[in-house]
């Protein structure tokens, strides 16, 4: 079976992380994604270490770049503007998240490109929209201040904390794929492509489902509940013995079914603890009974038996921890990419599972430049 995207070329102007996970998703379905970096520099991201992978490569870098070759162009040299051109003309898509309008003072503007290449399918991404926000910066940890994500985020009576990882950057990077197989498939229609604009703040409030919906529909301002749920209880992190563990119960039939196991029943037929609103209610009192009862195994211990009974509960693992979880369950987390010379680097593998399997690039994430003899012979054909 050949791969989604095969035949789709990319020409990738993005840096640092939404726009190249964006690209990085492409490849992994097959595209053929070539990456344009600034000469001598590159990716910002090449320079965010440490740590670095065993070939001298930022992780960072690494993260967001498997499956893509790197050209370098100064978008400032007539000549590299010609390549910068040959490549967008021969392109089914091409990216991009330059300050707002500054692609276009380039000679990159939609317009142009699109009348040159007609299916083309333009995506630009920026922190805070086109129109007032296109003068603002854009970064992940400011999104998640300004959007309301770390207004959220953190122990009720402590400071607003972001996401541990640039989360922002990863949906909006997700959202751009979703833009560009849509406008894809539409071109498969109509033979037309089409720009799309998408921006960490849009992104970031899309992502906030409940939480805003219970502001825009309730006007209620959703705060800081450190790991509990605003709405459902017990769905929080509970002690035992030894250390916390994470139980997310849905519904009142879990619930009753938890307290059996804790050997104590009692407390699905109380009051304050009958149906999920009350126990919302009574959350303080519904967490001291049951690290009452909790208290007498390890974590891991009531993780186990808990699941085994259809309530869902894990300890907090570390990343690594996680990682030989998903060996444990089968899932093939990890994989190997190989670049030309050799050079191996280890890669959380593409949540997506095909059936019948696809074609998955096994390149590593490219040098800065390394790519620049074949690509550049290859655009130099129409320059």
């Amino acid at each position: 079976m050949s791969a989604p995207l095969d035949g789709i070329i990319v020409a990738d102007f993005s840096r640092v992380l939404a726009g190249p996970l964006a690209t990085m998703t492409l490849a992994d379905l097959g595209a053929r994604v070539i990456k344009v970096e600034r000469p001598g520099s590159g990716d910002d991201t090449r320079a965010w270490g440490p740590p670095y992978a065993e070939s001298g490569i930022t992780t960072y870098f690494e993260s967001a770049n498997r499956g893509k070759e790197s050209v370098t162009l100064d978008l400032t040299d007539p000549a590299d503007v010609a390549r910068a051109h040959a490549l967008i003309a021969r392109s089914d898509v091409v990216i991009e998240n330059f300050r707002p309008g500054l692609f276009a003072t380039l000679g990159f503007d939609w317009d142009a490109l699109s009348a040159a290449n007609p299916g083309l399918v333009y995506v630009s991404v920026s922190g805070f929209g086109l129109e007032a926000g296109a003068a603002l910066p854009g970064y992940d940890f400011v999104a998640q201040a300004v959007g309301g994500l770390m207004h959220i985020t953190g122990e009720t009576d402590g400071d607003a904390m972001k996401a541990g990882v640039a989360l922002v950057d990863v949906l909006t990077g997700k959202d751009a794929v979703i833009g560009i197989l849509a406008a894809l498939r539409r071109r498969d229609r109509t033979g037309r492509g089409s720009r799309i604009d998408v921006n960490l703040l849009s992104s970031l409030q899309a992502a906030l489902v409940n939480q805003v919906s219970a502001h825009l529909g309730a006007g209620s301002e959703p705060g800081r509940l450190g790991n509990r749920h605003p709405s459902i209880a017990p769905y929080e992190s509970l002690r035992c013995a030894d250390a916390p563990i994470a139980v997310a119960c849905g519904n009142d039939a879990q619930f009753a079914r938890m307290t059996r196991e804790l050997g104590r029943p009692e407390l699905a037929a109380d009051d304050r603890f009958l149906r999920n609103p009350d126990r919302v209610a009574h959350r303080d009192a519904l967490v001291a009974e049951l690290e009452s009862a909790l208290a007498q195994g390890t974590a891991a211990a009531w993780a186990d038996r808990l699941n085994r009974i259809g309530v869902a509960a894990g300890v907090v693992n570390s990343i690594g921890d996680g990682i030989a979880l998903a060996e444990r369950l089968g899932l093939d987390p990890v994989w190997e990419a190989v670049g030309v010379d050799g050079r191996r680097s280890r890669q959380i593998r593409s949540p997506l599972t095909w059936t019948p399997g696809i074609p998955v690039s096994s390149a590593a994430p490219p040098l800065l430049g390394e790519h620049d003899e074949s690509v550049r012979a290859w655009l130099d054909a129409d320059v």
